[in-house]
């Protein structure tokens, strides 16, 4: 499957999307990384895998894993190549469960994509960062790249099931090193500081208007 998706699907939906990629130089080729994105639509996540340059790892719901049958084994196969780590999102644990698979990919040289606002934006502004990605950066030494997708909204508009062809851009901003706050990840104002930091990166590269509050989970 990790070579179906690699040699066949991959260049396939970039001949269909075409992305226009930006500073795709400034994510590191090895080492760990963390990419933080504003999150616009469903297909954020394949857009981010078809043009970092170097595999990424993302969170993905454990429930997608476990599926009986050849259905569900091949779905399972399919999200494992594009990436996905499972988590079992509906544990009470449930964030502590991200973070420790999220570190066990940094801690092992990947690269490892985040949405810091924790859910799609539905008004198309950016909202307040939750300092999950602070901490992984703080622990791990990561180098933090922030980027921006454009136009995705536009493939999968909220409410459509199937992509559209339509063409997107993704920006990649210079990379951010916290090693300044070594020792200091326990620290509230520290972790906010980082996150509210990697949130100015994304808004100048974005150019969303920035909304200083959480973006709300629509309801289920």
């Amino acid at each position: 499957m990790h070579l179906l998706v690699r040699w066949l699907l991959a260049p396939l939906a970039r001949l269909l999307y075409r992305p226009i990629v930006q500073g795709g130089e400034n994510v590191p080729r090895r080492g760990p990384v963390i990419i933080a994105s504003n999150h616009r639509a469903a297909v954020d996540t394949a857009v981010i895998a078809l043009t970092a340059g170097r595999p990424v790892s993302f969170l993905g719901k454990a429930e997608y894993f476990t599926g009986r049958g050849p259905k569900g084994r091949a779905l399972a196969s399919f999200l494992s190549a594009l990436g996905y780590v499972p988590v079992d999102r509906a544990n009470a644990k449930a964030g502590l469960a991200a973070l420790a698979a999220a570190r066990e990919v940094l801690d092992g040289g990947g690269a490892f994509a985040i949405y810091p606002e924790g859910t799609r934006s539905l008004d198309g502004r950016l909202h307040r960062g939750h300092t999950g990605v602070a901490t992984l950066a703080l622990d791990t030494g990561a180098v933090v790249v922030p980027a921006a997708l454009v136009g995705t909204e536009r493939v999968q508009p909220v409410g459509t099931r199937f992509p559209r062809i339509r063409r997107v851009s993704v920006r990649y901003g210079a990379p951010l090193d916290f090693s300044r706050y070594d020792g200091l990840a326990g620290s509230s104002m520290i972790r906010r500081a980082v996150t509210d930091e990697i949130m100015d990166a994304i808004a100048v590269l974005s150019q969303q208007e920035y909304v200083d509050r959480y973006h709300q989970r629509p309801a289920a």
